[in-house]
């Protein structure tokens, strides 16, 4: 008999108590590792001042402080809060070797973090956030 090795979170919810809590298109990209069309999010373009959290448990991911116009389509970041905030999974979906990045407290979907792309940032990370996946409570 094999083990289950699925990751265990601070944050446990049924599926149906997921569909309940989420709209259909939050429960799309975060549960369901989607990602929203580029360009639409309400967090693409913001400049706002505050704390970026979870929309499917409320742990706080990302300060304004690091996000920066990456023109990419979607929120992008050049770090997380804090490390354990964040879990990261190999994704070869697609036919790409990409980083997942999931928070840390529920195991929803967030987006992926790239490297090497030449942004001049501290961390020449971009951490590529979909803003269906966050709420942004002001400073």
């Amino acid at each position: 008999m094999t083990e289950n090795t699925a990751p265990s979170y601070p944050v446990q919810r049924t599926d149906a108590e997921w569909r309940e809590l989420l709209t259909p298109a939050e429960y799309a990209v975060l549960r369901q590792a989607g990602t929203e069309r580029p360009h639409i999010g309400e967090y693409t373009n913001t400049t706002t001042k505050g704390v970026y959290s979870c929309r499917a448990c409320g742990a706080e991911l990302f300060r304004s402080d690091t996000k920066f116009g990456s023109h990419c389509g979607w929120p992008s970041f050049y770090a997380p809060l804090a490390e354990d905030r964040v879990e990261y999974v190999e994704d070869n979906t697609l036919g790409m070797k990409r980083v997942e990045v999931r928070c840390a407290n529920c195991g929803s979907h967030l987006g992926h973090v790239f490297e090497g792309e030449g942004y001049d940032t501290p961390t020449d990370q971009r951490y590529c956030i979909n803003s269906i996946s966050m709420r942004l409570t002001e400073d």
